[in-house]
């Protein structure tokens, strides 16, 4: 089966790579392109066509909950919102998810501890599987 192509949308330069090196040796996934918000995203969605769109709700130019009210009319991709603002109970994660995001999760952090990092990272692996219907346990 061929990995299912993941495109990052977030504008901290440095939670991109995060996300994108906790990726990359994934043989299910991907990355396939970033974008630094919601505008530069649905520019390149055509081209990159995602499977899953990994999206920040705090961004410049246009956030992720704009986005989603977009990108529901060029994309088939699932989409899991990361945010460090808007907790899964939140009235932001309500309407991101009733704007058709798959999940809410928190973001990895790198600057908590390793313990922490590693556990938020495989939940978020988790949702990103159950999001893709890949039946196989997550790694890491």
């Amino acid at each position: 089966m061929a990995p299912k192509r993941v495109m990052i949308v977030e504008d901290a330069r440095m939670m991109q790579v995060i996300i994108q090196k906790f990726l990359e040796n994934d043989p299910h996934l991907e990355v396939v392109g970033t974008a630094s918000n919601g505008r530069e995203a649905l520019e390149k969605l055509p081209a990159l066509n995602p499977d899953l769109i990994l999206l920040d709700i705090e961004m410049p130019e246009m956030d992720g909950l704009e986005f989603l009210r977009h990108a529901r009319l060029k994309s088939r991709a699932q989409v899991v919102v990361l945010t460090s603002v808007a907790p899964s109970g939140s009235p932001r994660a309500a309407e991101a998810r009733a704007l058709g995001a798959f999940a809410v999760v928190s973001k990895p952090s790198g600057a908590v501890s390793y313990d922490l990092a590693e556990k938020r990272g495989r939940e978020l692996k988790a949702v990103i599987y159950r999001a893709l219907g890949i039946e196989a346990e997550p790694d890491s």
